[in-house]
């Protein structure tokens, strides 16, 4: 007998096992005896995480037209009760009487906040900050063991002007902006966690006020930034066969090779679209942080992915969820810019020799430019014998 018991409760327990619809969701539950309420069965099923059909509760919210009249002693709610009002709160159905109006007013309760907070505070910042760290070990470890990518035959002790003073404008505004915006936001967002312990509260109350005041006002300046680089770059950055020879080669940064490239090689075009298309992210995703609830984006992008790839991502968002998912798209794009332009600051300083002179001064070693944009050196040189006929003419 006690086989058999066993040998049933085993089938039962793999039947549950590789059949998820019956492990997920709820039996059907009988609420004829609570006379619609919940009962012992629901508030079990809760507490097990089971899907639930919570239209018995959702749709309880007492009707107002067939309340009874108002009299002194039942009060203002009529024939409408406490727990129906609480019903229309926790399920947003309940017209809040306020003067006070906006997007979000009419959402008293959403239950998404401890979970985006969990997230934020958890993996967000672990893994952007483990990713920043380990990265930046690796460049260091990088440097060490391939060293310095030299001039070969030293410096030719002649220049080329490679990059016009608007340009270089429009690259050290990017830049710049982008290096306070990380370091504020990243106070912002890690400094609870990492600097009170070691400065304490008082001092970080005034840190963390100057950095939100200087990230919301220098992105102005990123985002033009954006534009003019984007203005200026596009048509260098477009990408052609030459690319594809240059990333065989490994753009020379792993051997002594030096692959042909015209104004940008690859790997300058990789970090420009990188740059644009993460920038253009993280903008939008900042606008929608400095007007809260006036851009929503997550549930119109959540629906156009979902009539592509056929998925079933939730378009049905409250506008703190729509903050919410801003919040922790705007961090998770910046940590990516981060390791970009983390990788573009090594190649143009300490990783490669004269690389700087191209942003600093815009004049570079002619014999650098031979060796890394053999093509635009042509294209310079053939310019400026054109250029010399004609005023000879």
């Amino acid at each position: 007998m006690n086989l058999k018991i066993c040998s049933a409760a085993v089938f039962v327990l793999a039947t549950l096992a590789f059949n998820p619809a019956l492990a997920d969701e709820a039996p059907a539950i009988d609420r004829t005896d609570t006379g619609g309420a919940q009962t012992l069965e629901d508030i079990m099923a809760r507490q097990k995480q089971l899907e639930i059909d919570e239209s018995f509760r959702s749709e309880n919210l007492g009707d107002p037209a067939n309340a009874a009249p108002i009299r002194d002693e039942l009060g203002t709610l009529g024939g409408r009760s406490d727990a129906d009002v609480w019903r229309g709160i926790r399920y947003n159905e309940l017209d809040p009487e306020t003067q006070v109006r906006g997007p979000a007013v009419d959402v008293m309760i959403q239950d998404e906040g401890m979970p985006w907070y969990q997230l934020r505070e958890g993996p967000v910042i672990s893994y952007g900050g483990g990713a920043i760290l380990g990265f930046v070990l690796l460049l260091v470890v990088f440097y060490f063991v391939r060293g310095r990518i030299e001039i070969e035959g030293g410096p030719s002790g002649t220049k080329i002007e490679r990059f016009k003073a608007i340009e270089r404008f429009g690259h050290w505004l990017l830049a710049g902006s982008f290096i306070a915006l990380a370091l504020t936001g990243l106070i912002t967002l890690m400094g609870r966690s990492f600097l009170i312990p070691v400065i304490g509260q008082e001092a970080f109350a005034p840190l963390a006020i100057g950095s939100k005041w200087i990230h919301n006002n220098i992105s102005w300046a990123f985002m033009l930034g954006l534009v003019l680089t984007f203005s200026m770059w596009v048509v260098h950055n477009i990408p052609n066969k030459l690319d594809w020879q240059w990333l065989k080669a490994g753009g020379g940064i792993f051997t002594n090779g030096h692959p042909s490239a015209k104004k940008f090689n690859a790997g300058q075009k990789i970090i420009f679209w990188t740059v644009m298309v993460l920038g253009f992210s993280v903008s939008l995703s900042g606008l929608s942080l400095l007007f809260p609830f006036q851009l929503p984006m997550f549930a119109d992008t959540f629906g156009f992915v979902n009539s592509i790839l056929g998925t079933d991502l939730q378009t049905d968002l409250a506008p703190h969820e729509e903050m919410q998912l801003s919040n922790l798209w705007h961090s998770i794009v910046a940590f990516l810019m981060m390791l970009a332009i983390i990788a573009h600051i090594y190649i143009g300083s300490v990783g490669m020799e004269g690389a700087f002179d191209a942003m600093g001064n815009g004049q570079v070693d002619l014999e650098w430019a031979r060796q890394h944009h053999d093509l635009w050196v042509e294209e310079v040189q053939a310019k400026q014998g054109r250029q010399g006929k004609g005023e000879s003419s």
